[in-house]
């Protein structure tokens, strides 16, 4: 598998693990659920890159599994994190957000649905931490903007549409410069609170 998953790698780099710098994520060790929804997200035309549609476009349900599966089960060490660049308020105020979130506006922690360290929860939320801002940062543009879609109710998009761009900005600046030492494996589902603060389709029912 690891042979033909060569094309993967051309850009996620040696079996997936990425780096701190550029645009694409790092998909080693991200659950299999998500690895998946994304995947089909792609082929299905829900999200949007050229390459990405191209590999995918043909693949069955099953293969998109056995993509997933591959590179879910990659214990891989990360990249260092990036030294911070940025002031020390813009910081506090993207912890906050990512720790506490703003229930006067309906928006929730990261945490509750990302993990107390951001690593992700299994069976299919993503860790945020150890990816690249450029890549939060279009990912969270994207859905702002509607060019990045998830199953219904897509979760992501309303949280993304709640931010203000200075939120954005502060929110990808502290996880991009989060440290990536220790256990960085997704966390049970029972690691988070229930129920979760919003529904989320990719969750299923």
């Amino acid at each position: 598998m690891a042979i033909r998953m060569m094309a993967c790698t051309v850009c996620h780099g040696p079996q997936g693990r990425a780096t701190q710098a550029g645009y694409f994520p790092r998909i080693a060790g991200k659950p299999a659920g998500y690895l998946f929804n994304q995947l089909v997200h792609f082929r299905d035309g829900r999200r949007h890159h050229a390459a990405m549609v191209d590999l995918v476009q043909h693949m069955s349900d099953a293969y998109l599994r056995d993509i997933a599966a591959h590179f879910a089960a990659l214990d891989l060490p990360y990249a260092a994190a990036p030294p911070a660049g940025a002031s020390a308020a813009v910081l506090v105020a993207g912890r906050h957000l990512v720790e506490q979130g703003d229930a006067a506006r309906n928006l929730p922690p990261c945490t509750a649905c990302h993990g107390p360290r951001m690593t992700g929860a299994l069976p299919a939320i993503p860790g945020l931490v150890g990816l690249p801002r450029d890549y939060l940062l279009a990912q969270l543009g994207a859905w702002r903007h509607g060019e990045r879609r998830a199953a219904l109710p897509d979760c992501m998009a309303q949280v993304a549409q709640r931010l203000r761009p200075d939120e954005v900005e502060a929110v990808t600046l502290w996880l991009a410069t989060q440290p990536t030492q220790g256990d960085m494996k997704p966390v049970p589902a029972t690691a988070l609170p229930q129920p979760l603060p919003m529904r989320c389709g990719d969750l299923g029912p």
